[in-house]
């Protein structure tokens, strides 16, 4: 009879030591799943929520003759500044450093813009004209509806410098 009992409990062991092992294999997996999961997001890019061109990333600034000569109106929604230069065109600037980000105010005093982390500044057309800044303010594309400026901020533009081109006109009539 003690015989049966051991036969019983060896086979018992057995039992419980195939299901441990089960598990593991089982939790194995599990977490081979988690690490490829997680090294397939950190590879593959995000979608973006919001596209360019799109209505929800077009902002409606105002008629043309709302903003004078050589003037910034800020834009809180946008995050960027409306910048009418003294030929009449336009540009829309960020309002981030390119040195680490930080928001810049327009200084009117000075008629530039001073950045308050590491006193770079830039000029009204965004172009640095003290250090530490590595490179104009990047910029967001405008154009003019029916006499009404807009601004799509669904992209950012990054710049090295200020060009011409990089400034929208009012058609004249």
């Amino acid at each position: 009879m003690p015989e049966k009992k051991e036969n019983q409990q060896h086979s018992t062991k057995t039992s419980r030591r195939s299901f441990f092992n089960k598990l593991w294999i089982f939790l194995g997996f599990v977490a081979l799943a988690e690490c490829i999961s997680v090294v397939g997001a950190f590879l593959l890019p995000k979608k973006r929520r919001i596209k360019a061109g799109n209505s929800a990333t077009i902002i409606e600034a105002g008629p043309v003759e709302k903003f004078p000569l050589d003037s910034v109106t800020a834009f809180i929604r946008g995050k960027f500044y409306l910048a009418r230069l003294q030929d009449g065109g336009f540009l829309a600037l960020s309002r981030k450093c390119t040195h680490l980000g930080c928001t810049i105010p327009w200084v009117t005093e000075e008629k530039n813009f001073a950045c308050p982390c590491h006193s770079s500044a830039f000029d009204i057309r965004g172009e640095v004209i003290s250090a530490p800044a590595p490179r104009a303010l990047d910029i967001y594309h405008v154009f003019i509806e029916n006499n009404v400026l807009k601004v799509d901020v669904g992209k950012k533009i990054k710049r090295t410098e200020f060009r011409a081109e990089q400034v929208t006109y009012p058609k004249s009539i």
